[in-house]
């Protein structure tokens, strides 16, 4: 195993090449024009006013439309790092909350997306893969394929809570 100051030498070889940084601020400053055309084009949903940046492991915004909201459940656009992939999630506002509503879709044996195995150590309730492996070439295209995503991601489980 490597020591922390073998992993900081490897960072500095790493930031001095300049590629990660601009990648991760390209990536960055997309997530931020993301989260804007959200706000923008669903004033009716609320949007975080800030994006949770990580550690290098997620960086995700909150994107809640009001019927999820008033059963206190949230919804999180999510970059992956380690896996290189955009997700959507359900979660609660609290852990009372996504314990209550995992409890729900886990015992409807509902197989529509992936419901997270336990709720300890995880912020969610279900996950739906967005984009794997995204194209950065035409973000219209990956923005118009993460919106369409996360619209059906909502409805689905809008429906399923109606109905529940």
């Amino acid at each position: 195993m490597d020591s922390f100051h073998d992993y900081m030498n490897e960072y500095r070889k790493q930031i001095e090449k300049g590629v990660i940084k601009e990648a991760y601020r390209g990536l960055m400053e997309y997530i931020m024009e993301l989260r804007l055309y959200f706000k923008n084009k669903y004033p009716d949903y609320f949007v975080s006013g800030s994006i949770y940046y990580g550690y290098m492991d997620m960086t995700y915004f909150s994107f809640i439309p009001e019927s999820l909201k008033r059963r206190n459940l949230k919804i999180a656009i999510v970059f992956i790092h380690e896996t290189f992939r955009f997700e959507v999630w359900l979660g609660g506002y609290n852990k009372k909350v996504q314990s209550k509503y995992w409890k729900l879709f886990k015992e409807s044996a509902w197989n529509k997306y992936h419901i997270v195995p336990t709720t300890k150590g995880v912020d969610s309730i279900l996950e739906y893969i967005l984009a794997d492996n995204p194209d950065f070439s035409n973000l219209d295209n990956l923005t118009k394929q993460i919106e369409t995503g996360t619209l059906n991601f909502i409805k689905d489980v809008g429906n399923f809570l109606s109905n529940h």
